[in-house]
């Protein structure tokens, strides 16, 4: 099955014109923790998505690919 949120995470960023260590710094994370993320070898946690979806001015259900 596809990771959706690691798709739009990578997405999202690039679309923001950050790269992954700028995206870091906002978050709070380190930018392998990023790199992780959007290539599906680890999830964030629950107060890490809503950091990003804060962010992206997006819900967390949009984040994670829960939408039609």
């Amino acid at each position: 099955m596809e990771n959706k949120f690691a798709y739009n995470l990578k997405l999202l960023r690039q679309e923001e014109k950050l790269n992954q260590k700028q995206l870091a710094t906002l978050v709070g994370v380190s930018q392998q923790c990023i790199s992780e993320w959007e290539n599906g070898k680890i999830e964030p946690t629950m107060s890490m998505l809503w950091k990003l979806a804060d962010i992206f001015k997006i819900s967390v259900d949009e984040l994670i690919g829960r939408v039609d």
